[in-house]
């Protein structure tokens, strides 16, 4: 989904047949200002959505950014300035800050594992436990943070999983399979939760192993086993407190769901001047 459409629908969402107390309580010619302040530090993500939900409403808006996608930021800054019809800022408040928090609040958890593993070759990567239709911004909310992208959704790269091993009658069978139908010379990855697996799987010409719920040491014992053959992926209850550990076995890929499907929002307000 475009963002275009995605904003439309928020805004349909939550405007409905129209926002009765502002139009109640303010005249439509009303000119003035708001500011959006920072009420929790971390990292800034979701400002097209923003500027998007007010580009619906009032093109005339007027909207200067202090801080960019990907900055730091910190409590009492304040993010940007909108000038404009303060009835227009009203209708799109809760929803452009709906965005910004969300997403900043993805890439401020981003930013916190990211800075755990600093100083290993570990990237730190997210899922595809998305919110649905929200996907690819808060993919972006994760480059935002220092993260970078697993794949984009089901087309992009192949991720055979225990499911599709067992469909398939072993995992022998299921990667036989897709190198015999992969013309198109799709990235394979195939998720292990065994050393045995891994062995079977080291035996085939593909792109990346995922280590699914190993322990520390099998972690350990799987980096020795490959010495450098094939990147590998460690995906399953990784923690703040448990992603340095991970990294430091050498591994070079680390998946989290939780950026996604778990990060708090970053809170934010907006004050308005009336002029």
């Amino acid at each position: 989904m475009t963002l275009e459409r995605l904003v439309k629908f928020s805004l349909e969402e939550d405007l409905g047949s129209g926002d009765i107390t502002t139009e109640l309580t303010v005249d439509a010619e009303k000119i003035g200002s708001a500011a959006v302040v920072v009420k929790s530090k971390g990292v800034l993500s979701g400002t097209e959505a923003f500027i998007e939900v007010f580009r619906q409403l009032d093109s005339k808006l007027e909207i200067t950014w202090h801080y960019h996608d990907g900055d730091r930021i910190n409590t009492a800054d304040s993010l940007c300035i909108i000038i404009g019809s303060i009835a227009s800022i009203l209708k799109g408040e809760r929803t452009a800050l709906n965005f910004l928090g969300r997403l900043s609040g993805t890439a401020s958890l981003t930013q916190r594992f990211v800075d755990a593993v600093e100083g290993t070759k570990a990237v730190i990567l997210d899922t595809r436990k998305t919110t649905p239709l929200l996907r690819m911004l808060e993919k972006a909310a994760v480059r935002h943070g220092g993260g970078q992208n697993h794949r984009i959704g089901l087309y992009d790269m192949v991720l055979i999983k225990d499911n599709h091993e067992v469909g398939a009658g072993g995992i022998k069978a299921a990667l036989e399979r897709v190198i015999a139908g992969n013309k198109k010379g799709i990235q394979i990855e195939i998720e292990v939760q065994s050393l045995e697996q891994l062995d079977q799987a080291l035996s085939y010409d593909i792109d990346r192993v995922l280590l699914d719920n190993f322990s520390l040491e099998m972690i350990a014992q799987a980096v020795k086993i490959t010495a450098g053959r094939i990147p590998l992926e460690v995906s399953g209850n990784v923690t703040l407190e448990s992603v340095r550990q991970i990294a430091e076995t050498g591994v070079d890929y680390i998946s989290i769901g939780a950026l996604t499907h778990s990060a708090p929002c970053t809170d934010f307000s907006m004050l308005i001047n009336y002029g």
